[in-house]
């Protein structure tokens, strides 16, 4: 159990941090720059892995992309299907990087979740995920984002 707790803990703490250094802040009405689908899935016993291809629709154009990474306070195994917008984006090759990503969800059979993911450009995604499976998480996740040729 104290192991638990300080799991949930470190995860708490990570993602405030992470969220805490906001220097271009996205105000609540602000337009998005665009808007991404994404679907994969995800497996883990503590310490998860997190894998998906998405599209990225910027400046009328569509833009494949891979995800992938890690997370932690996370159990189970399921499959991802997320929507959701893309704020400060002003250049395409900012999209790519690595964001940090907080998260929280549980799912049995189905459920959902939400996610705020930040890249070291200031690139915003905000998506909302529903998941098929059993899983429990409330973590603090690294993915990297990378654009398909």
């Amino acid at each position: 159990m104290r192991t638990t707790m300080m799991s949930v803990m470190a995860a708490a703490l990570l993602s405030v941090a992470a969220l805490a250094d906001e220097p271009k802040a996205v105000a609540v009405d602000a337009p998005p720059d665009g808007t991404v689908t994404l679907s994969g899935g995800s497996v883990a016993v503590g310490v998860g892995y997190v894998w998906g291809h998405g599209d990225l629709s910027y400046q009328n154009a569509s833009h494949r992309f891979s995800i992938s990474g890690l997370s932690i306070v996370d159990v189970g195994a399921a499959n991802i299907s997320a929507t959701g917008h893309v704020y400060n984006l002003k250049r395409l090759q900012d999209f790519q990087g690595n964001y940090v990503a907080a998260t929280a969800g549980l799912t049995v059979g189905g459920g959902g979740s939400a996610a705020y993911l930040k890249n070291e450009h200031g690139v915003v995604m905000k998506l909302e995920a529903t998941t098929v499976g059993l899983r429990f998480n409330l973590s603090a996740d690294g993915v990297r984002v990378k654009l398909e040729k």
